[in-house]
Parts: C-alpha cells; structure tokens; sequence
C-alpha cells in the first residue's frame, strides 16, 4: 500500500513539474511567435492545420497493430503517441498564453495577440477539419457507388449473388 502511495505522490509531482514547465516555456515564446511576420492570425491558422492534421494521423495510427512484432508495435504506438502530441499540443500551447482566472502575479498577465491567435486556431481547425471530413465522405461514397454498379452488372449477368462474384 506504501508502495502505491509513493508512486502517486511521485506520479503527480511529476506531472505538475511537466505542466508548469510546458506553461513556461509556451508563456516565454508565445510572444516571439505573435510578433513574427503575419501576426497572430497566421500562428492561430498554423497552429490550427497542425491540429487538424494531428488529428488525422492519430486516426489513422491507432488502427491495425496486433500481428506485428514487438518492435515493429513500439514503433506503431510511438508513431500514435507524436500524433496525438500533434493533435492536442497546439491546443494547449495556446491555452497557456490566455490569462490566469484568478491569478493577480505578473505570470499570468494577458499575452497581446493570444486571443486572436486561439481565435484563428479554432476557426482554422474547423474549416480544414470540415473540408478533410467532406473529401474523406465524397471518397467513402464514391467507393460505395462504384461497388454497387460493379454488383449491378454482376447481376445482369446472373452472378451477383455467387460466392465467385462477390470476391471480386
């Protein structure tokens, strides 16, 4: 029982010490990347597509993993891990430049340019998100019309409900 008490004590100081550092560091280079050419409307709109295909790529990762070797499935859940990475850390990362709500300290001052950036991240997001979940739909359904005209023409031929047919 110590031994899990001591691994959640531990477990958790390590976690704060991870998100303390990470607000840091996003606190300190949030204002060199607002002032870049293009302002905070173009970090937000990077920052968005980024998300966006993090996203994807985590989607497509996390399936199919077992018959593979031990190696080859580290690798594979590595791959899913620096997707998700992808897919939430921008997110996060400008999350941190917001004010605290009920901090007075000099560290949770308004960063200029951070809320127009989240702004454009999440209008960047869901516009891209949309248009790769329209193409991806249009695919789907593309496949499913092709599919139904090729067992249309088996049909007309009487093979449409063989074995034979249905396997090509």
């Amino acid at each position: 029982m110590a031994g899990v008490m001591l691994c959640l004590v531990v477990g958790m100081g390590v976690i704060l010490l991870v998100m303390g550092m990470w607000k840091r560091f996003a606190r300190e280079t949030v204002p060199t990347l607002v002032d870049l050419p293009g302002g905070s409307w173009a970090v937000g709109g990077v920052l968005g597509v980024i998300t966006v295909l993090g996203a994807i790529g985590a989607l497509r990762c996390s399936v199919g993993t077992s018959g593979r070797t031990r190696l080859a499935r580290g690798l594979h859940t590595a791959g899913t891990a620096a997707c998700c990475a992808a897919a939430f850390g921008p997110l996060f990362y400008l999350l941190s430049g917001l004010p605290g709500k009920n901090c007075r300290s000099e560290s949770c001052a308004y960063i200029p340019g951070t809320g127009s950036a989240f702004l454009a991240y999440v209008i960047s997001a869901v516009l891209v998100g949309w248009l790769v979940y329209r193409w991806i739909s249009a695919r789907a359904e593309e496949d499913v019309a092709r599919e139904r005209e090729r067992m249309r023409r088996l049909r007309k031929k009487g093979k449409g409900k063989s074995r034979a047919g249905r396997r090509r």
